[in-house]
């Protein structure tokens, strides 16, 4: 593969040698004009093209257009616009001018879908934040494949390829918003503002964009710009039973005025007592502001103001103990209060933006710089409990399954009577909890805030230079400074006087140097900061001569990281505060692309990538709460990866067929648990380093125009996506003073490998087919029903589970007798979950009343109320063999798998009034 990549430059050579001493065609001119049809007028940002060719029309601004081109044969030329049904008009180009005459675009209703996608996007089903969602990602696509990943796969966590949004890059006028803790894009930081995003360029894989190097899953730009939104107002409100009930949205852009100036304003609420899940309240609004000036003809500047706000409950993963007593609804963390709901585990997020950006456009070159301020605070809240007992209703000693797994011998009857007890209090007792603080001064229970307020700096500069008709080039440059604070601060003291700021295990202080008594909104517990500097750049050469175009891209960042701890921990003295060495990445990444066309309407297309990464921060720092220790030998993550494609664009059929194969190395994680080990018991930080998986399948999407009013669709998404190694695993023990001569300095004990080499990788179903019927009515109706299938999706394995720590006795410190190979092979089995079907019906309606347009769009998701599993994991409780198979034998564990389950049946209704 390395060596292909190296010996792309000579292809390019030899491809470029050999097509610039062809001889000149003779010059076709393809003209016509493009009006909407609603009203006979021109459209703005109208994009004509000729499929897989970059020859784009120069329309002027009473719609007409002009292409030239010295292409000879059949081809398809593919008209589109914001907010309009794109055409693809089929022509014939031979020595002959070709006039189109008046092309009329339709007003597209189904882009509502994007307001429906959004509560999907948001919501978070799981006690650990679910941001490995990529169907906002694909939502600005055309490709049949990603819209139904996206909108259709997209509800049961179905990831392209197994990537999750890490592996995509999400811009905001060119500045890249994935967050430097994850590398997930933070889509709540504009959520509800679907009028003023909805401007977006999606580039697939590795295909080469000109804002960005981009990454293996896509890039996708979101382009902010007033004088490109449609101007007038826009009101629309939407009813759910699914992260939220209700939304109301405004939105109103000037167009471009004859003094140059033009802007854009957006409002959204959306709320909800409760979602789907139990006890999820949702409560967020939105404010959008824009502002632009073109100060000539090549040269404009805006200035882009975002603030967002989110708070929603959270809910939890379930055994399947708890799904079978009380169903998929259900939710631990919230109670009732004074006859109100109130969840201990909200999530809320303010990030606001600011952004300015200056553009420089001629016929040759194209240069956008633009500085960007994030900040703002990311909460979420969480009961803490003191010497006392877990308030959580779903604790296991609470549940039937406790008395029937008894270390000393099932007793059923008091399994009968926790069944009774749990169904009648299934939910979070707020008033016991207030009871038990009022017995004594210091908290048994505090309800605080984990927070991380950061403060990001970004300066970004791209410019695109056409150095021929055959070739361009972009360059770009970005600087990135972060500065995020991280600490635990008291919410709700919940009746007591104040909090002791000391470890309950340890009985250490967590700051020595603090207040031992906090009150309510004092920061306690862990507070450090931590420091993030990047400095990256990229070029890229395209190409394209008739039958053949390819690209070139190369990469290199450097990032380093630092923490710096606040409070001096009393169980790390020497390591706790203070600066941490500092971290440093300097990564390389390059790929490249061929394409040819074997006619103008069937085309291939290879590309191929070595990526190079620095690690995240979350996988970085062992455990930053509370001291400096890095993960030893640390390296970046590499990444290769291939694809290769066959594209067909016929007047009547589309479709496209891919093959992919990545294989991603040196991966590092780290996850926090309690565990009853071979080798102890403890609350633990699992270091697991030098990942190897590997994500390999092939997608295929057809659309079929069966007539002017009937389309049909179907898809296909098949993959294979394993561990390729057993990486090692260390953990650490911050409490547990006896296992002292074990550790090593940083307090970890090296358990040595994991056999997981083939075992399947949690990355959502690897099975997916689709079957669509769409209508659309000459008189502006339209209805849809897309039928899914998805299958193959697994369990997320524990690493720590599969060492030698599983097999021995803590007793003894030697291997249970019964502790064969064969028999843990049997016990540790990964669990499939069962496969499932989907039926989902979209449609909706248009009018023009007195040159209003008023839309409605409605969506019913899983129609048959199916009930199905979107992921899970397995609990790492059970650390050693006997205690597996005790907590096994009666066929429901205390700490068997946790899973989530995806929504059944429901609704989404969104009424629009544009003028």
């Amino acid at each position: 593969m390395l060596r292909s990549l190296k010996n792309l430059p000579f292809v390019f050579l030899i491809i470029i040698l050999i097509t610039a001493g062809l001889q000149g065609q003779a010059i076709v001119t393809i003209s016509g004009e493009v009006l909407s049809q609603w009203d006979k007028k021109e459209i703005g940002n109208v994009v004509i093209e000729i499929e897989n060719h970059q020859i784009l029309a120069i329309i002027d601004s009473q719609g007409k257009f002009k292409i030239t081109t010295s292409l000879v044969g059949n081809y398809i030329l593919y008209v589109h616009a914001p907010d309009f049904i794109s055409k693809r008009i089929p022509i014939i180009l031979e020595n002959e001018p070709v006039s189109l005459g008046i092309i009329y675009l339709e007003r597209d209703i189904t882009l509502e879908r994007s307001e429906n996608l959004i509560t999907l996007t948001e919501s978070d089903l799981s006690e650990v934040d679910q941001g490995s969602i990529t169907s906002g990602l694909l939502q600005a696509t055309k490709d049949i494949f990603l819209r139904r990943a996206a909108f259709d796969f997209g509800q049961a966590f179905f990831k392209v390829r197994g990537y999750g949004s890490e592996n995509g890059v999400v811009l905001l006028n060119g500045i890249a918003m994935n967050k430097l803790a994850n590398g997930r894009p933070q889509w709540n930081n504009w959520g509800g503002l679907n009028d003023v995003t909805r401007n977006q360029e999606f580039i697939q894989g590795l295909l080469p964009s000109k804002h960005h190097f981009g990454s293996i899953l896509g890039t996708t730009n979101i382009d902010t710009r007033p004088s490109g939104f449609r101007p007038g107002i826009r009101i629309s409100t939407s009813f759910s039973n699914r992260t939220y009930v209700g939304r109301v949205m405004a939105t109103y852009s000037s167009g471009i005025q004859k003094n140059g100036w033009s802007y854009s304003v957006s409002a959204s609420r959306r709320w909800a007592k409760q979602g789907y899940m139990n006890g999820t309240l949702y409560d967020a609004f939105s404010l959008f502001g824009a502002l632009e000036y073109k100060i000539n003809e090549k040269q404009n500047i805006y200035l882009t103001t975002v603030f967002a706000s989110n708070r929603r409950g959270r809910s939890s993963a379930l055994t399947q103990e708890i799904f079978g007593l009380i169903g998929r609804k259900y939710n631990p963390y919230w109670g009732e209060q004074k006859g109100e709901i109130r969840n201990s585990r909200e999530s809320k997020v303010v990030a606001p933006i600011f952004m300015l950006n200056h553009t420089y456009k001629t016929n040759m070159v194209s240069v956008n710089t633009g500085l960007s301020y994030l900040f703002g605070a990311n909460s979420k809240s969480r009961l803490g409990y003191y010497n006392a007992p877990n308030p959580d209703p779903s604790y296991y000693r609470n549940l039937p399954s406790f008395y029937i797994n008894s270390p000393i011998g099932a007793n059923f009857n008091n399994a009968a009577l926790a069944e009774k007890a749990f169904l009648e209090n299934h939910q979070l007792n707020w008033e016991k909890i207030y009871t038990a603080n009022a017995k004594g001064n210091a908290a048994s229970y505090v309800l605080y805030n984990d927070v991380t307020k950061d403060n990001i700096f970004n300066v970004k500069s791209t410019a695109n230079i056409k150095i021929s008709k055959m070739l361009s080039a972009d360059f770009g440059f970005t600087f990135q400074k972060l500065t995020s604070a991280n600490y635990a601060k008291i919410k709700d003291l919940l009746g007591a006087e104040h909090h002791l700021d000391i470890d309950a295990f340890s009985t250490t202080k967590n700051d020595i140097h603090g207040v031992l008594e906090k009150k309510t909104d004092a920061i306690f517990n862990y507070h450090y900061n931590l420091n993030v500097q990047e400095i990256s750049a990229f070029a890229q050469l395209k190409f394209q001569r008739n039958k053949w175009n390819g690209f070139l891209a190369g990469n290199y960042a450097n990032k380093n990281y630092q923490r710096e701890g606040v409070f001096q921990n009393e169980r790390f003295l020497e390591n706790s505060n203070g600066l941490s060495f500092k971290q440093r990445f300097l990564d390389v990444s390059v790929k490249g692309g061929l394409g040819y066309r074997i006619t103008g309407r069937h085309w291939l297309q290879m590309n191929l990538g070595n990526v190079s990464r620095a690690p995240t921060l979350q996988n970085t720092f062992i455990n930053p709460r509370e001291n400096n220790y890095i993960i030893p030998n640390l390296k970046s993550e590499k990444i290769t990866t291939f694809d290769f494609s066959y594209f067909m664009r016929l007047p009547s059929l589309t479709g496209r067929i891919t093959s992919f194969f990545t294989n991603f190395k040196q991966i590092s994680d780290v996850n926090f648990f309690f565990i009853n080990s071979g080798v102890g018991s403890d609350f633990v930080q699992e270091v697991v380093t030098d990942i190897s998986k590997q994500h390999i399948g092939v997608e295929i999407g057809l659309e079929y125009k069966a007539s002017a009013s009937v389309n049909l669709s179907a898809v296909m998404g098949l993959g294979k996506y394993t561990y390729t190694n057993n990486p090692n695993v260390a953990i650490n023990f911050d409490t547990s003073d006896a296992l002292e001569e074990v550790l090593d300095l940083s307090g970890n004990i090296d358990l040595g490998k994991a056999n997981i080499n083939n075992f399947n990788l949690a990355q959502g179903p690897q099975k997916a087919f689709a079957f669509g019927v769409e209508y659309r009515d000459p008189k502006y109706w339209w209805i849809s029903a897309t039928t899914n299938f998805l299958g193959n999706n697994y369990a997320n394995i524990s690493t720590i589970l599969r060492t030698k720590s599983f097999y021995l006795n803590p007793e003894t410190g030697v291997p249970f007798l019964n502790a064969t190979e064969e028999n843990v092979r049997k016990a540790l089995a990964q669990k499939k979950l069962d496969d499932f079907y989907l039926l989902n019906l979209v449609g909706g309606k248009s009018w023009l009343v007195n040159k209003r347009y008023i839309s409605v769009f409605v969506s019913i998701n899983n129609v048959f109320d199916a009930v199905y599993r979107t992921g899970g994991y397995e609990q790492s409780r059970n650390g050693n063999y006997a205690q597996f198979v005790k907590d096994n034998l009666g066929g429901s564990p205390s700490f068997g798998n946790k899973y989530w389950y995806g929504y059944g049946r429901t609704y989404f209704i969104n009424l629009a009034f544009s003028f």
